[in-house]
């Protein structure tokens, strides 16, 4: 059973991987690329600190009253830190990929949207405490928020996300975990 696990772990691993070279090697060519820093609670009282690689490609399409559809991607590496006094793994490290798809105003010199995506993440540790435990290394991740772009150039990006992490059902047990994040991001 270990064996098992451990070559379905390898295999997530080199899919998460595969996708954010893919993501990586795309932006490369991309029209805009940026950086992106989080803030963020969840209960048994995790804190989380984001730090995000974010391609837009600058698609648009569906233009509606003035706003428009886009996609970006996004690479992210997350630190999880619980001061709870029964801590397993008090630190966990999480990897993953995630397109967000927006509905954002097409022009302004603010461009507020809304966002929504799904991606995949992996996880160093699947006990956090004593009772609570995320059953499997890798997880979904479902995230909507909303936010703006903003400055001259559109450089700047501000907003709040509410993000669940799951397995699926995958493994048992799968509690699930929800983030509540603010993020600030610069485009270069």
């Amino acid at each position: 059973m270990q064996k098992k696990n451990s070559a379905c772990r390898n295999q997530v691993l080199k899919c998460a991987l595969t996708g954010a070279l893919g993501l990586a090697s795309a932006s490369a060519s991309a029209d805009q690329f940026g950086l992106q820093i989080a803030g963020g609670v969840a209960n048994h009282d995790i804190k989380k600190v984001d730090l995000g690689f974010v391609w837009d490609p600058k698609w648009t399409w569906w233009e509606i009253g003035g706003f428009h559809f886009t996609v970006v991607g996004e690479a992210h590496v997350s630190y999880w830190h619980t001061t709870e006094d029964n801590a397993v793994h008090p630190n966990i490290f999480e990897f993953g990929v995630t397109p967000m798809f927006r509905f954002i105003r097409s022009s302004g010199d603010i461009r507020p949207f809304i966002e929504a995506g799904v991606g995949v993440r992996m996880l160093s540790h699947t006990r956090i405490t004593d009772n609570f435990s995320v059953g499997s290394a890798f997880q979904f991740a479902d995230v909507v928020g909303v936010g703006a772009t903003f400055g001259a150039r559109q450089n700047y990006q501000a907003g709040f996300r509410f993000q669940h992490l799951s397995n699926g059902g995958i493994k048992e047990p799968n509690p699930g975990i929800n983030f509540s994040q603010l993020y600030l991001q610069y485009n270069f």
